[in-house]
């Protein structure tokens, strides 16, 4: 019984973390396309976007100052496909750890 508590708990950490990153790449593609036709920086939702991604593409472009070429900053692409390696690796490790363990309990089960 245990294990099967503990695969649900990993799918469910997956699921969550998966929705979360999914939410994030989306953030930081609109304030991205916003960044290109320069909104209100008074406006609320312009103000949330911004400070949501700010910090973590001023840390990027602090330590990778070769994503910015002439006026393009290539730092929102290198960081929606940094999300998107994170999604393809760690997410679907987590789903296969929890498919090995529901398996394994389900040995278990048919063994005793």
């Amino acid at each position: 019984m245990p294990q099967f508590v503990l695969r649900q708990l990993i799918e469910a950490l997956a699921s969550v973390l998966n929705s979360l990153l999914e939410l994030y790449f989306w953030i930081v593609l609109i304030a991205a396309l916003l960044s290109w036709v320069s909104p209100d920086p008074r406006n609320p939702i312009v103000r949330f976007l911004y400070s949501v991604t700010e910090p973590v593409l001023y840390w990027m472009r602090r330590r990778l100052p070769f994503l910015i070429v002439g006026n393009f900053d290539l730092s929102p692409l290198v960081l929606m496909f940094g999300i998107r390696v994170v999604q393809r690796v760690l997410v679907v490790s987590l789903y296969e750890l929890a498919l090995r363990i529901g398996t394994a309990a389900a040995r278990t089960l048919h063994v005793a």
